[in-house]
């Protein structure tokens, strides 16, 4: 297991060599926004270190994630007045993984939210996206 993999978009956001609108970090996890996002305030946690998916991941690192999803779920909730959360992982192409560094992504959903399961990924807004961050950072 590699500490980072040169090719990989997160390991990219992680070392702050692409934007990334990052919410909350820990000694063995980061969360950010994702860009293309099923709903308001949904965002993505991931290990520090480069692992493909879940059959690679240590199992302290997967706790990591866990405790810090849901800390994440719980903040959306309290400041994003989600009505409930989605947490999802795809392991493999044929379950929609796309990028392949493990990560966990936290959905608030809202009453009446039109998402539907697997979304459509697309450009979210910028200032949605940000405002959201906005609520959900740490501190």
């Amino acid at each position: 297991m590699a500490e980072r993999d040169p090719d990989c978009i997160f390991c990219k956001i992680l070392a702050g060599e692409v934007p990334g609108t990052i919410v909350a970090e820990d000694e063995r996890t980061v969360s950010f926004m994702d860009v293309n996002p099923g709903s308001r305030g949904h965002a993505l946690v991931v290990p520090r270190r480069h692992v493909a998916d879940l059959g690679e991941i240590d199992d302290e690192d997967l706790a990591a994630v866990a405790a810090a999803a849901r800390r994440l779920a719980r903040r959306a909730r309290e400041r994003l007045g989600a009505d409930g959360v989605n947490l999802m992982n795809s392991w493999g192409p044929a379950a929609w993984q796309t990028v392949f560094h493990f990560h966990l992504h936290v959905i608030p959903r809202y009453e009446g939210d039109p998402l539907r399961l697997p979304w459509k990924p697309a450009p979210g807004d910028e200032g949605e996206i940000a405002a959201a961050a906005d609520a959900l950072r740490e501190g």
